[in-house]
């Protein structure tokens, strides 16, 4: 694709090609996070699109461009993620065998996933750039079509559907924050936007850990330093035609730590009560780090997927309520003597807190004899509720004090 080569017109094209078959998601205020924030927060749930994200847009429009012939030899990607379930879906949905390249080691769950909607998958390498040249060889060998991504015109003008529906959805919003990757959602989107509503500023969001769009966009270092949680715009090679669209439509790209990701799903989730991925994660801590900036605006954001495993997602939410206080380890100090426990758990219980865990140690310990150590986790409203059960239990005579959780 040649630079600049997008047009509003090719996006209007692919949003007519694939509305009959695509879910347009709604755009909704997030109430209590636009309260906290001090702006007017709007959410794009592309979580509630087909297979869960984004991606089956930019996989649908592609597969629409095939001929009869393509279609009949069949399509490849190279993907762990989003890009493969919903290429799969909608392959399987037109008829067009559908065969999915993923990395060594990824997850099981993941692989059953894409099978389940009729790829067939292949495990091929250590990651995406270790996989996609098998993926090529075998589209040459096989006849199938391989569909990018990222990297690919109808792909990009797919996913800047999403633009159309957001704009007309929300039409004074004043600031629209997109995660970004490979850069195919963005391109697409900060086409449109730029194209429809010149004046609305356009604001990519990375994780640092993998900040390539930003480093070229901005011509600073890029950083490749160990996992993200934002996973599905881990991307150490953006497209160059995206990256050139990005130069002319975006305002600025922003990159946000892991920790800053991992707080920002806790709250979707906790005020929000929307199940997101770690790409969506980082627009929302862009925003949140840059709320005194946009304090008073109207704001935008793609939650752009919503398929995290479960497993990360239990300890997610375990370690969000330690953050917030509402669960807490206690460690005491005690006498070894009957009915101390009983009378620990009366004073949390009359400072309004429930006892979750109690581990009672008389042998592994550095105490005298006489003593015992005793750790409580109780569950609790808040930091200043955990203050208040403190102040309880040590006017009741016993030595407390906060522990971490693992």
């Amino acid at each position: 694709m040649p630079d600049h080569s997008l047009t509003l017109e090719d996006i209007r094209r692919a949003h007519d090609a694939i509305r009959d078959a695509t879910v347009r998601t709604p755009t909704v205020r997030a109430t209590r996070l636009s309260s906290l924030l001090g702006i007017d927060l709007y959410l794009k749930l592309e979580t509630l699109q087909h297979t869960n994200a984004f991606k089956a847009r930019g996989a649908l429009n592609k597969l629409l461009t095939l001929s009869e012939a393509d279609r009949a030899k069949g399509v490849i990607a190279c993907s762990a993620g989003n890009h493969a379930q919903g290429l799969a879906y909608h392959a399987t949905r037109l008829g067009i065998r559908s065969v999915i390249v993923m990395p060594e080691g990824t997850p099981f769950n993941k692989i059953k996933r894409t099978e389940d909607f009729g790829a067939r998958v292949i495990t091929h390498g250590d990651g995406f750039d270790d996989s996609v040249a098998f993926t090529l060889d075998m589209a040459a060998r096989e006849g199938l079509t391989f569909v990018h991504p990222f990297d690919d015109p109808a792909v990009v003008a797919g996913q800047g559907t999403v633009a159309l529906e957001m704009l007309e959805q929300a039409p004074d919003l004043d600031t629209i924050v997109v995660p970004v990757g490979g850069g195919g959602l963005i391109a697409g989107m900060a086409t449109a936007i730029k194209a429809l509503k010149p004046e609305v500023e356009v604001v990519g969001a990375q994780a640092h850990l993998f900040d390539a769009v930003k480093a070229q966009f901005n011509g600073t270092e890029t950083h490749f330093d160990g996992a993200t949680l934002a996973e599905g715009i881990a991307v150490r090679v953006p497209s160059e035609a995206n990256l050139a669209l990005i130069r002319a439509h975006v305002d600025r790209i922003g990159s946000v730590t892991e920790p800053e990701i991992e707080a920002a799903i806790f709250d979707l989730l906790s005020h929000e009560k929307i199940v997101a991925e770690g790409a969506p994660g980082a627009g929302l801590a862009l925003i949140k780090a840059e709320a005194e900036r946009l304090k008073g605006r109207s704001v935008g954001l793609v939650v752009c997927g919503g398929n995290i495993d479960s497993r990360l997602l239990s300890t997610l939410i375990l370690r969000g309520l330690v953050r917030d206080g509402r669960i807490t380890r206690l460690a005491f100090e005690i006498d070894d003597r009957p009915g101390q426990l009983a009378e620990i758990s009366r004073l949390i219980g009359e400072a309004g807190a429930n006892v979750i865990e109690v581990i009672h140690q008389r042998m592994m310990q550095t105490v005298s004899l006489k003593r015992a150590e005793l750790e409580i986790v109780i569950e609790a409203r808040d930091r200043f509720h955990v203050e208040e059960i403190l102040s309880h239990l040590r006017g009741g005579g016993f030595s407390v004090k906060v522990g971490a959780v693992v």
